[in-house]
């Protein structure tokens, strides 16, 4: 027979075991937290079926999370992975055997087998059905030093859910490949700025596509212009917002309103697809960002010393709305009038905001071979720019939008300052191409006169039978960061190439190196070379070697295109002796740690 104290201490333990699940039937039955309290929303399927919203706590180092699920079946997973995967990703899961329902923090192997994490770091708040449907409230660390979970951290964060059709006797019973899922992709860490005050004679006015008919694919850019009033004379936008038809949420990517080049008196109408052979050609030189937005943003201030001109002498009237349809399920008639709502005021700031583009130039030059999962670019915007073209007092970067074409993995920009690199701008590590955004940044970055802001993108050409050059197709490649930034100066454009000559070298190695001729004729273009190169690892490591030791191609340019006065070819890489140390993920404090096991829920009978 068991001691009188063994006893004691088993009476003691299952008495805190049945207070525990008092407690926690008491907090699953609380009310649901208050809209304001999760700021940010995203509909995560494109029926709406489920909604994310979220807030961040720095303090905390965590974000919480409410996900309304409006219809419930069986469960689901809801998590994060490197690129929407659902192998290898951190998950909470919600399932449901028929007749009992269980919530836990698992995460998936290569394999896509499910398996109950050792370290429990979706922490559940609380549940409660409401007659939209169910609440789940959940909390996670940004780091958990756990080797199974997602490290949360600036930039995209892709986001997957899966619906459970049917009960499961267990997690590991779970069939990732027969799961109803898709992916989401958001900014999680929103940046945690106050909202400046807005002047009383401020105006509003709308860019929306008129009532067009969302075609039944996939993916749909669609472009639409429209055109400012005559005369209208130099305003400030000081705010925009998304305007989002009713229905549409989860259909409307993200958009984006370009002010075309001022070089031309005017610009034909147009309203289809961006990809069509009907659009007008002129509409390329319709490229200047004045606002940009995607699912998940909020509305974007401008700093109160600073707006965004438009309007009066020297600035187009002309503006092209660009719309990205993600449509999976092929919804066919459904009509939309979303667009940009802009928000301005004809009461001047003390400074105009200013947008340049930092990175590579357009220019087939800048190569990736095929087959690489991990290709580096870097262009610079060298001392010698910066201390030409920025004044004395250097300008205030607030805001960037990162860019790539569809090989784009990753984009970051740091600032160097006397070959020391000081601070990183912006940067993405779960970049795509299919989510681009203006980032508000935590924190204004001022860049002096004699700096340097060096932009590293890497590609993946894994799907690709042939080298990917720069240009403007899609399939060809960028390497860009639009940095929003006051007071206005004249340099528009700071961005670099390797210097020609150093390639035509190149190309004269690989040709003597390899048996197979490669034509370097002068009437066969850049493209045509790097599209004969047999991709051999040594004809690889050359090109990564070229790119980073040749002399740059530097592009000092004014808004006109012109360059500013000096010599800017076979200009020297800058030399970087610091860089920044790399940033070790803070781990929470461990309290109590939480078992491996789910946390049982009553939800009642679940839909069969």
């Amino acid at each position: 027979c068991p001691s009188l104290m063994l006893r004691e201490v088993a009476s003691m333990y299952f008495t805190m075991v049945a207070a525990f699940l008092v407690i926690l039937v008491v907090a699953l039955q609380g009310s649901v937290p208050r809209g304001t309290d999760f700021p940010y929303k995203v509909p995560l399927d494109p029926q709406g079926l489920l909604e994310l919203s979220w807030n961040v706590s720095y303090p905390e180092q965590a974000v919480h999370f409410q996900l309304l699920i409006r219809e419930l079946r069986f469960g689901l997973l809801f998590g994060m992975s490197d690129r929407g995967e659902f192998e290898n990703a951190d998950l909470a899961v919600l399932w449901s055997d028929g007749h009992n329902s269980y919530f836990g923090d698992a995460w998936s192997d290569a394999k896509g087998q499910l398996h109950m994490d050792s370290q429990q770091d979706y922490q559940l708040l609380g549940a409660r059905r409401a007659p939209e449907g169910l609440y789940l409230l959940f909390r996670r660390a940004f780091s958990t030093c756990d080797p199974k979970d997602y490290l949360i951290e600036d930039g995209t964060v892709h986001l997957i859910y899966g619906i459970l059709e049917k009960p499961v006797r267990s997690l590991q019973a779970i069939n990732i490949s027969a799961l109803h899922g898709g992916l989401q992709r958001v900014q999680l860490l929103k940046p945690n700025i106050s909202i400046p005050q807005l002047p009383s004679d401020m105006k509003t006015m709308e860019i929306t596509a008129p009532d067009v008919v969302i075609p039944s694919q996939e993916t749909t850019y669609w472009c639409y212009m429209a055109e400012l009033p005559e005369g209208f004379p130099k305003h400030h936008i000081i705010m925009y917002e998304p305007v989002v038809t009713a229905g549409n949420e989860g259909l409307v990517h993200h958009m984006e309103v370009f002010q075309c080049a001022a070089e031309f008196d005017s610009f034909p109408h147009y309203n289809g697809p961006c990809d069509s052979k009907m659009k007008p050609d002129r509409l390329n030189y319709c490229r200047h960002v004045l606002a940009a937005w995607a699912m998940g943003a909020q509305a974007f201030y401008y700093p109160e010393e600073a707006g965004l001109a438009f309007g009066g002498p020297g600035s187009s009237r002309y503006l092209r709305l660009e719309i990205h349809y993600h449509n999976p399920l092929v919804f066919k008639g459904r009509r939309d009038s979303s667009g940009i709502r802009l928000y301005y005021t004809a009461t001047l700031r003390p400074y105009d905001a200013g947008i340049m583009e930092l990175g590579l130039v357009y220019t087939p030059v800048m190569a990736i071979p095929p087959g690489e999962d991990s290709f580096i670019l870097t262009g610079y915007c060298t001392d010698k720019c910066t201390q030409l073209a920025l004044p004395t007092a250097g300008i205030r970067i607030f805001a960037s939008q990162l860019h790539t074409h569809l090989a784009g993995r990753k984009v970051v920009t740091v600032l160097s300052r006397d070959g020391r690199e000081q601070q990183v701008v912006n940067a993405d590590t779960h970049y795509s191409p299919h989510f681009q955004e203006i980032s508000m940044l935590k924190e204004v970055v001022a860049v002096f006169p004699g700096d340097e802001l060096i932009t590293t993108c890497t590609y993946n050409t894994e799907d690709r039978s042939r080298a990917t050059v720069g240009g403007f197709g899609i399939l060809e490649e960028m390497c860009v960061n639009y940095v929003h930034y006051y007071p206005q100066t004249q340099l528009e454009l700071c961005k670099s190439a390797v210097d020609p000559g150093y390639l035509h070298r190149y190309f004269s190695l690989v040709n003597r190196f390899n048996d197979e001729e490669i034509c370097m004729c002068p009437q066969v273009s850049v493209p045509q070379q790097f599209y004969s190169i047999p991709w051999n690892t040594f004809n690889r490591d050359v090109l990564k070697s070229l790119y980073s030791f040749a002399p740059i191609s530097m592009h000092c340019n004014k808004s006109s295109a012109v360059r500013f006065p000096g010599e800017w070819e076979k200009q020297p890489l800058p030399s970087i002796t610091e860089r920044l140390r790399e940033r070790v993920p803070r781990c929470p404090g461990s309290p109590e740690p939480h078992p491996a096991a789910p946390i049982p829920l009553d939800l009642g009978q679940l839909r069969r």
